[in-house]
């Protein structure tokens, strides 16, 4: 939907693998009217599965959009929905945590995301932000997108990876050695015009990439 009719509140849907999830969680029941957010699975805190469920079903990924805030909260790893959430049109909160992804150093809080700190003291007050700017918030919903649609798609992603192989190849100080019980992986002809060694400063993170239509078939857990 267009900016004006996605709903004015914070979604998140995943599964309990950090306890600022359920914190997450907590925080919504506070606020209904500020954020819709529930666990759709419980593996590490199932022993709370009373006090913080009961679970959810699944969500398509494209109705996550239908809403105007998107919380991205890290699990065991940095959340690997984060390239997705800034391609699409809702603006991100983006948790501060000590994981991260090759592509981060390129985004600019409040300019592509805005940020919340680790234990999510500050993000009531960021979403109460964001509803009372929200020309301001479309804004920086807007230069999220254009950065990952710039930056993370597939072709982007590849390129990366191969810039990072060429120069970790040119720092070997020894020639591989080939095994007999080794399989060679046949190699593109380098007919698809992909222009990795032309290109600079690519960035892009270690998850599936962007393009791949498959990851908006059903919803990730992380």
């Amino acid at each position: 939907p267009e900016w004006e009719e996605k709903t004015s509140q914070g979604f998140w849907r995943g599964r309990d693998s950090r306890r600022e999830r359920l914190e997450l969680v907590k925080l919504s029941r506070r606020n209904p009217e500020l954020i819709d957010a529930a666990l759709t699975n419980f593996f590490f805190f199932k022993q709370n599965d009373e006090l913080y469920g009961p679970k959810v079903k699944h969500v398509s990924f494209f109705d996550f959009f239908k809403y105007k805030y998107q919380v991205n909260i890290d699990g065991t790893v940095a959340a690997y929905r984060l390239p997705y959430l800034l391609a699409g049109d809702s603006l991100v909160f983006k948790h501060n945590s000590t994981y991260y992804e090759h592509f981060y150093k390129q985004l600019r809080p409040w300019e592509h995301y805005i940020p919340f700190e680790q234990d999510l003291s500050d993000l009531e007050e960021k979403l109460r932000w964001a509803m009372d700017n929200d020309e301001k918030a479309k804004q920086i919903a807007e230069n999220g997108s254009e950065f990952a649609r710039s930056n993370l798609l597939s072709n982007r992603i590849f390129c990366y990876y191969y810039q990072v192989l060429t120069e970790y190849a040119s720092r070997q100080t020894r020639s591989p050695r080939v095994y007999d019980d080794m399989e060679e992986v046949t190699q593109p002809d380098g007919s698809d015009n992909c222009l990795c060694s032309n290109s600079q400063q690519l960035v892009g993170p270690s998850t599936t990439p962007v393009g791949d239509p498959s990851y908006f078939q059903s919803t990730r857990d992380e």
